[in-house]
């Protein structure tokens, strides 16, 4: 049951993907500004199709952390699902994401047109310059960043080295650091065809204060990622907040 659940969902996602895909490209000759909308329908509707094909569901505490203006989050990645959730959460989202999709045709279009920040990893000092630089920019658009300060996707209950290029948002753009865990793995797992029913928890931490030497912030985020990852699958305390539409 649960693959044929997974190869209706996949079935469903490219399906929506190719026709939104398809409209989205005519917005982007149009207006630019409109890609972004169609970005957060088709996050919306893979959760929606998540629910109905996959009986996955969302849950989501600590939206109280998140500020009403710009942001800086860094987020455990362990799954495909990490990379459009954050459109449904969040007003004006900004990933930062690897320079290799702006590659794909079409995709990588729409991609550029959501002024999304999108890193050469083999860039070195180069990237880490732009990254700063692209960090103020969404600033400046009062928009909330989404790192993943892994790099890569980690199965669930694996922990990767932490990259420096959060340390460096945080400096230029003088925001704090907003730790998330998640347990996305376990119903999404990574290069995983098969997604078992449950309950996906986005766990959202108090910022990290500002002020911190680069060693001792990164520390600091490494312990509270690291701290509380199997926490995300315990079951919630009361108050907790889940978006109506990840019902």
């Amino acid at each position: 049951m649960i693959l044929i659940r997974s190869t209706l969902f996949n079935i469903a996602f490219f399906t929506v993907s190719f026709c939104l895909t398809v409209p989205g490209a005519v917005a982007r000759l149009i207006n630019p500004d409109w890609v972004m909308a169609f970005a957060v329908l088709w996050a919306r509707s893979m959760v929606v199709c998540l629910r109905i094909f996959c009986s996955i569901r969302v849950e989501v505490t600590g939206l109280e952390n998140l500020p009403l203006g710009p942001a800086l989050i860094a987020s455990r990645h362990q799954s495909a699902f990490d990379t459009f959730i954050w459109l449904t959460l969040l007003p004006r989202c900004c990933y930062v994401l690897k320079h290799e999709l702006l590659r794909i045709p079409l995709f990588g279009k729409l991609i550029t047109a959501t002024r999304m920040i999108a890193v050469d990893r083999s860039g070195g000092s180069t990237t880490m310059r732009m990254l700063m630089r692209e960090g103020k920019r969404a600033v400046r658009e009062e928009r909330q960043i989404v790192i993943f300060p892994e790099g890569t996707r980690a199965e669930f209950g694996k922990t990767l080295p932490l990259l420096p290029g959060v340390a460096a948002l945080a400096s230029s753009t003088g925001l704090p650091i907003i730790p998330v865990i998640t347990d996305s793995g376990l119903c999404w797992g990574r290069r995983a065809f098969r997604k078992p029913p449950g309950t996906i928890h986005i766990r959202i931490l108090p910022p990290i204060p500002l002020g911190l030497r680069r060693d001792v912030l990164m520390a600091r985020l490494a312990r509270d990622l690291d701290g509380a990852m199997d926490a995300a699958s315990e079951p919630q305390a009361s108050g907790e907040t889940t978006p109506d539409h990840a019902r």
